[in-house]
């Protein structure tokens, strides 16, 4: 019996921007088989839009937690839902772009 895919929207605050954490969120996403977007956000948060079997979201923000290296997360804003399906693999994003 599969899980049915959920839909986490991620907002993540500390030391997040200039230190990889987009690619780091993109290579971790990939790696558990996820699909989304990952994009800075003008007030130096990170939003991580993401969809998969909840295990591997439950794993995924384990993963945003502990960050790159150089990062420093304070709180991750979480907003689950149900899957859309409305991506295909994993995006980086600019924050320039509107979201959803």
């Amino acid at each position: 019996m599969t899980a049915d895919p959920a839909r986490l929207d991620a907002t993540i605050r500390g030391r997040v921007q200039a230190v990889g954490f987009r690619v780091f969120a993109a290579q971790a996403a990939t790696a558990l088989g996820l699909t989304g977007w990952v994009a800075n956000l003008p007030d130096g948060a990170v939003r991580c839009v993401v969809e998969g079997p909840r295990p591997m979201l439950d794993r995924f923000l384990v993963d945003l937690r502990a960050g790159p290296g150089a990062a420093r997360v304070d709180v991750i804003d979480e907003v689950w839902s149900v899957a859309v399906g409305d991506t295909d693999g994993f995006r980086i994003r600019s924050y320039a772009h509107g979201g959803d």
